[in-house]
């Protein structure tokens, strides 16, 4: 279980990163995926349409989390909707089944925090898969190349947060 600690780092985390995507430019997309090492797994269900009212201050407690299964595992949608400073923010936590991989790996232009509570996994980063456990953070840059995959016994659960910047940044 990750210590309160771990996770009140991880969430300071967020302010700094949002901020240097705001005045970050967009990079160049990384080479193609191996797909000797790309998972495979049945594709996921459509997200729940986004709110457009602005995100104010909310708190979202463990308890009252409503899971929903997926051909994963299960996952449980906080929010998607723009915030003062993002055009969209979007976070929920995700119950992923030992041995399998949450998606192929792939990339978007949104930058995204993944946040480890439980179990064992790799992730898909800078071209390298890389063993993550409970309490470590994961950064998936824009355009990046990314995957996950829980290589453990057991389910992995962990947060998602991320973001789209504004649109006027950069135009």
């Amino acid at each position: 279980m990750m210590s309160r600690r771990n996770a009140v780092a991880g969430l300071l985390a967020m302010p700094g990163i949002l901020s240097a995507i705001a005045e970050a430019a967009t990079t160049a997309p990384d080479s193609k995926p191996d797909p000797q090492s790309a998972p495979q797994t049945a594709p996921q269900p459509a997200p729940p349409p986004a709110n457009t009212s602005i995100l104010g201050p909310t708190v979202f407690q463990w308890d009252q989390m409503q899971f929903h299964k997926t051909s994963t595992g299960e996952v449980a949608s906080l929010c998607k909707q723009p915030t003062a400073t993002v055009d969209q923010l979007e976070m929920h936590v995700s119950k992923l089944n030992p041995a399998t991989a949450s998606h192929p790996p792939h990339r978007h232009v949104n930058e995204e925090l993944i946040i480890i509570r439980e179990g064992d996994c790799e992730t898909l980063s800078d071209g390298k898969w890389i063993r993550v456990g409970p309490g470590s953070v994961v950064f998936n840059a824009s355009n990046s190349l990314h995957g996950f995959r829980n290589i453990g016994a057991t389910v992995a659960v962990y947060h998602v947060i991320n973001w789209s910047p504004n649109k006027a940044v950069g135009s």
